[in-house]
């Protein structure tokens, strides 16, 4: 099964989107099609034996728009994705400048005489009528020749059975236009007549500044539209903007720099400091305090050594060092961000769908009630121009574009708000997903905790903290157990003497022992000291107080007796309370989950006040865990590291990993927590309810715009309170609905995180 993102032209309103959705969707083998009309692309997945590339391009183009297969490199195509809307938008700013040039004098010419402003004398009285009607025609030709697109689009969709927002706009301008030009003939014939009745009726009829003022009040909203739009892919290219351009590439001892596109897994490059990171790698050599806020969201940089990944575009404020490349071009860190909040941003929530239903049978029901509403006018004996007046504005003022927008505006810029506070969204349904969520699954590991031992306590009543930490760090450094790991960075940490060990010995499963300086010292659990006789009587306390709080004892003996004891453990990640705190005052039920003992569980549990903890479970158990929850009619979100965790993640309703966005966090989570950090999940539940608060408003508006704005424009309370549309207010309302539901999607971007950045 193939899966294929393609780049759509030609689309302006959801029920374009909708048209190609059912063009690609009856190819043979095509599986599922998404189109974003938003970011202008479609989503296809299907079976490379049934169909291919060309078939799906051919099959769009027959819809009547453009299409062509996205470039791999998710950076570069997003990039010509961008510039194409920028063009777009200087292409419209042009049309809307130029158009305002020829319609100010048109209005003026066909409208200024009902505010007493004087014509010249060749444009006034009935015998100039057909020199004013002409004036008037020639004032419009060119504001239709550079709006041209709406007629060559909204005709060609038209007459292929699947009209669109230009079939609406060009429908009603034409009409204007075609009925101003047949009461020129008219003014014509009237005028060789000396009919002057009808020389002044169709003198006050002509609609040219009609049809000139439904183009380009039109073109300002679409392209106030397009520069809002492309408000909604800043983050996005916030992110492409990050990555650097070249490299200072390492061979044969020699620097050079070359563009990052040079550079090959496996080749050393060089950073200096204040340089930002080409590649994704690790340090070889030298060291450095690197900036991971762009990425992670992490405000304080974070020190790095040899044997440590650093990330693309990542900068290193301090230091120097050298790396060797482990991921390239669309391999990085970075390029899978960018493709994952791409490919939610041009993702659908189930909540659009009632949208896209409506969106496809729209404008063929616009364009039977402009007809219907023509006709009933004509036969309760109102003149034509009054019927036609009303049908053009209920085919202006119909334009699906706020409907279509409401969801995809939405998601984009919520997906770009998550990317800038450091989680990856991986579809627009995680959004409604989460948002759902009642009870939180928190994996202890990793996810409450840091994820590796450290050093908590250091108890001795014989020898200082830092001889204690000198000696079991000479005993622990040939050990590969990871207390030894906990023992040699404290040690580290405090800047102790370095000692080694003599005669090192390993006794499995109990400890350690060892000559330092010439004295024989053990260290391990309570269990070794008692079979080496080791009086621990003194040190028995601190070691059950410690042991009860969810330490692990490590005991230091001499020949004469135990000398002290340090406690390890998986710390607490500080954040993590704050963060449970936050999920609980919102209502939600939170479990943890642990394959540790009861005692150290229930420690943690007391610690930082969660209720229920379910300890000594293996991975299969935790999905077991979740299944069951979910049959107690739960809706449960289950955050972890998203490697032993990854068959929970799969079957919770969302899945949350936290990390540094591995493979398999990637692939088995909904959403992925870039800095790790427990508060995030909190955030991330509280912007999904934040984006889909914005897209029921928006839908909410949409559609209540058209219900009440559609009779409006057909006339139904003209009868009874004189209320009428003109088809140049019902431009100046379509357009404003459209940016108004822009507008209010980008309010999402100021939602603040529980974390400050």
């Amino acid at each position: 099964m193939e899966k294929k993102q393609f780049d759509v032209t030609g689309m302006t309103c959801a029920a374009c989107s909708a048209r190609v959705e059912k063009c690609v969707g009856k190819l043979e083998g095509v599986r599922s099609v998404q189109v974003n009309l938003l970011a202008g692309s479609m989503t296809v997945c299907y079976d490379e034996r049934a169909t291919g590339v060309e078939a799906i391009e051919h099959s769009v183009e027959e819809a009547g728009y453009g299409a062509h297969v996205r470039r791999e490199d998710e950076a570069a195509s997003a990039a010509a994705g961008l510039e194409r809307v920028r063009q777009e938008q200087l292409g419209m700013r042009r049309r809307w400048w130029w158009s305002l040039v020829f319609l100010v004098p048109l209005l003026y010419v066909a409208m200024g005489h009902m505010l007493g402003w004087p014509l010249p004398p060749f444009l006034a009285g009935d015998s100039h009528a057909l020199v004013l009607g002409l004036c008037q025609l020639a004032l419009l030709l060119p504001i239709m020749v550079l709006n041209r697109r709406y007629y060559t689009v909204g005709f060609r969709t038209l007459f292929r059975g699947s009209p669109n927002m230009d079939s609406l706009v060009a429908m009603g301008s034409f009409a204007a236009f075609a009925y101003g030009v047949y009461a020129v003939v008219r003014i014509g014939v009237g005028t060789g007549a000396a009919d002057w009745d009808t020389v002044r009726r169709f003198a006050h009829d002509l609609y040219f500044e009609s049809a000139g003022t439904i183009l380009t009040l039109v073109t300002l909203g679409k392209y106030f539209e397009s520069k809002s739009k492309g408000k909604t892919s800043e983050a996005i290219t916030k992110l492409m903007n990050l990555a650097p351009e070249t490299a200072i590439l390492v061979r044969f001892g020699m620097e050079k720099e070359v563009p990052v596109s040079e550079v090959q897994v496996g080749d050393l490059v060089r950073v200096k400091p204040g340089g930002r990171v080409p590649v994704d790698g690790v340090i070889e050599q030298g060291s450095g305090s690197v900036d991971e806020s762009v990425l992670t969201g992490e405000s304080l940089p974070v020190f790095k050594q040899p044997g440590d990944a650093v990330l693309t575009a990542t900068i290193n404020r301090t230091g120097a060092f050298t790396l060797r490349a482990t991921k390239v071009g669309r391999d990085t860190t970075l390029a899978h961000i960018i493709g994952l909040v791409n490919e939610a941003a041009s993702s659908k929530a189930p909540i659009s769908r009632l949208a896209d239903r409506v969106s496809a049978v729209f404008v063929p029901v616009v364009i039977g009630i402009a007809v219907l509403a023509t006709v009933v006018w004509l036969l309760l004996g109102r003149p034509f121009d009054f019927a036609l007046s009303i049908g053009i504005a209920v085919l202006v003022i119909s334009c699906p574009c706020a409907l279509g927008l409401a969801t995809p505006v939405a998601i984009m810029v919520g997906t770009g708000r998550a990317a800038e506070c450091g989680i990856l969204v991986r579809s627009a349904e995680s959004f409604e997903k989460a948002q759902k969520i009642d009870t939180v699954v928190l994996d202890k590991t990793g996810t409450i905790t840091e994820g590796r031992p450290q050093v908590t306590d250091v108890v001795s009543r014989a020898l200082g903290r830092e001889e204690v930490l000198a000696v079991l760090a000479a005993l622990e450094r040939p050990s590969e157990h990871p207390l030894a790991e906990a023992v040699l960075r404290e040690a580290g940490r405090w800047g102790v003497p370095r000692l080694e060990a003599d005669a090192f010995r390993v006794v499995p499963g109990l400890g350690v022992e060892g000559d330092v300086d010439g004295r024989h010292y053990r260290a391990g659990s309570l269990a070794f000291m008692r079979r080496c006789g080791a009086d621990v009587a003194g040190y028995a306390a601190d070691a059950e107080a410690l042991a009860g709080r969810g330490r692990t004892p490590l005991f230091l003996a001499d020949e004469g007796g135990v000398l002290g004891l340090v406690a390890v453990a998986d710390v607490v990640r500080p954040s993590s309370r704050e963060a449970i705190g936050q999920m609980r005052r919102a209502g939600m039920e939170v479990v943890m989950l642990t394959g540790d003992n009861r005692r150290t569980a229930e420690a943690i549990r007391s610690e930082l006040g969660i209720p229920h903890v379910v300890a000594e479970v293996l991975p299969q158990d935790k999905d077991r865990e979740v299944l069951r929850l979910q049959a107690g009619g739960r809706s449960v979100a289950m955050v972890g590291d998203g490697i032993n965790d990854a068959p929970a993640l799969t079957r919770a309703d969302l899945g949350i990993a936290v990390g540094s966005g591995t493979d398999i966090a990637i692939e088995s989570a909904d959403m992925v927590l870039m800095k790790g950090d427990l508060r995030d999940a909190v955030t991330a539940f509280r912007l999904s309810r934040a984006v889909l608060r914005n897209i029921r408003e928006n839908l909410f508006w949409a559609f209540i715009y058209n219900i009440v704005c559609i009779p409006l424009a057909a006339g139904v309370f003209y009868p009874l309170l004189g209320w009428k549309l003109s088809p140049m207010l019902a431009a100046a309302a379509m357009s404003f609905s459209s940016v108004s539901v822009v507008l209010n999607a980008l309010r999402l971007r100021r939602f603040k995180p529980l974390v400050s950045r």
